[in-house]
């Protein structure tokens, strides 16, 4: 039964407090806010019959549960969210992003518990990021997060519906505003010169940059990754080198195993020659200015480009126009230091790798980001396969050779045409030998002693006896047993099939 008390006894001043059994039979306890016993009974009366109806299936105790879950604050959710997010291994910049996005829509839609989440002020934050010239890179960012949020909220019993499920998140490609470009193979040549012989930049030597430039061309690791480096993630020996990369240091949280050239392998054994086993491999400067670093060495290696048509000024005047080793191209591709990981896939690419090979290589997570971002700089293939068309398109072989045609191209319907009248004439022949054997079984077991007559087996194209289909015909009622003009043995091909599966050829019995 539900009971009404005041802590400190009888005598004590403040509120009421009511105690009363839940649906689970546990003893819960609760202030009613009254100074009022009359009062303060009615409610603990009320906290009884609630529970009694919960034990009783009147009230669903889950979705009892969810209603308050619903009215907890978004900054205590979001606690909860991050030690999910912790848990699963997230990096701390992805948790930091993740929560940053969702506490700026809370903020400017006035979100404060969880059941003021809703649709129209998720979508008005949207508008106002687009009307403030954001782009739909951004805008899908922000929404991706808090429908993450809102999608968690519900599958953890927290709220009763997603309320964000009918918003809709923009296409990033539509309105794309950092586009990256490769490097072209001349132009890393430059840069690979001109920086193995520069100065130091950001506390690195011209040659470690070099290496550093060099490794996330051809293993397509990203800054984090290489930053991540040990020597003891090494394996330089023998005619496969590769770099190794920890589960916990890539995006993907798996274990990459990339491999290297013998040449880079030679050059970063020198390298880390002396170097503890867990020492970094690279002494990279902090993530905010590895891509200004690329930059100057880029610049540095158009300069040494400009300055040898110096004494040409045609050729300088050119070359002053051209793109060639810029930090941005004429289409407004850029250069930061993850464009060595676009290289590297563009490059694979370029050379006629498989899109499953490069898709292993770059580590993405389906074959449509890998064909998205690598397949327009595949061989093109396109012409090919329309040469591969001319022999369907020019006719048959006689019609070639009318019109002069190549013999070249006729040559591949000529041979089609000899394998398929060979092959004809085997099924031809195999039908025939079966219906003789058959035939020779049949007389054997038979009293009749005329003599048959050996069965000649005619090729495709002669002229069948008059009297041999005069006497068929006469047989079946003036009709052949193909139902086709009888004027030469036709293709076993076209002969009908009988329903008991077997071929019936014309002049075999």
């Amino acid at each position: 039964m539900a009971s009404v008390f005041k802590r400190g006894g009888k005598k004590a001043k403040g509120y009421y407090y009511a105690s009363w059994s839940d649906h689970n039979g546990k003893r819960q306890t609760k202030c009613t806010r009254t100074t009022d016993k009359a009062t303060a009974e009615r409610i603990a009366n009320k906290y009884e019959t609630d529970a009694a109806l919960r034990r009783d299936g009147v009230i669903d105790p889950t979705l009892d549960a969810i209603g308050k879950e619903s009215q907890r604050t978004i900054e205590a959710h979001l606690t909860d969210y991050e030690a999910k997010m912790n848990a699963a291994n997230r990096s701390e910049q992805h948790i930091a992003r993740t929560v940053g996005c969702i506490r700026a829509i809370a903020k400017y839609a006035e979100f404060t518990i969880a059941s003021d989440v809703n649709a129209d002020g998720v979508s008005r934050f949207a508008g106002m990021l687009r009307d403030f010239g954001r782009s739909a890179r951004t805008i899908q960012a922000h929404l991706t997060a808090v429908k993450g949020f809102t999608k968690w909220l519900t599958e953890h019993h927290k709220l009763p519906r997603d309320p964000l499920s009918s918003v809709k998140k923009p296409n990033p490609k539509a309105d794309r505003r950092r586009e990256r470009r490769m490097l072209l193979p001349e132009e890393w040549r430059w840069l690979e010169t001109t920086t193995l012989s520069g100065p130091v930049r950001h506390d690195m030597t011209g040659t470690e940059r070099a290496m550093l430039y060099a490794t996330a061309i051809q293993t397509g690791l990203r800054s984090t990754e290489l930053r991540s480096l040990t020597r003891g993630r090494l394996s330089l020996e023998g005619n496969r080198p590769y770099i190794a990369c920890k589960a916990g240091s890539t995006k993907n949280k798996k274990a990459a195993q990339q491999f290297i050239l013998t040449d880079l392998a030679g050059q970063l054994r020198k390298h880390i020659k002396t170097k503890a086993p867990a020492a970094p491999v690279f002494s990279m400067p902090h993530r905010t200015e590895v891509a200004q670093m690329l930059r100057d060495d880029l610049a540095a290696a158009r300069k040494l480009w400009l300055s040898e048509a110096k004494d040409d000024a045609q050729e300088y005047a050119r070359r002053e126009e051209s793109d060639f080793l810029a930090v941005a191209n004429h289409d407004g591709e850029r250069i930061d230091f993850h464009a060595l990981r676009h290289t590297c896939g563009a490059w694979l690419a370029m050379v006629g790798e498989h899109p499953k090979v490069i898709q292993t290589v770059m580590r993405h997570g389906s074959i449509t980001l890998t064909m998205d971002t690598y397949g327009h700089l595949f061989p093109g293939e396109e012409a090919n396969a329309v040469g591969r068309m001319q022999s369907l398109l020019a006719g048959p072989p006689e019609a070639l050779r009318a019109t002069g045609t190549d013999h070249a191209t006729s040559a591949p319907l000529e041979r089609a045409q000899r394998l398929a009248q060979r092959a004809e004439r085997d099924i031809v022949r195999a039908g025939c030998d079966d219906v003789r054997n058959e035939n020779d079984r049949e007389n054997r077991d038979s009293s009749d002693s005329d003599s048959h007559k050996p069965l000649r087996i005619a090729k495709l194209g002669d002229d069948v006896r008059s009297d041999a289909m005069q006497n068929e015909s006469s047989r079946n009622g003036g009709r052949t047993r193909t139902g086709i003009s009888p004027n030469r043995i036709l293709s076993p091909v076209r002969l009908p099939i009988p329903p008991s599966g077997r071929h019936v050829f014309f002049g075999c019995k």
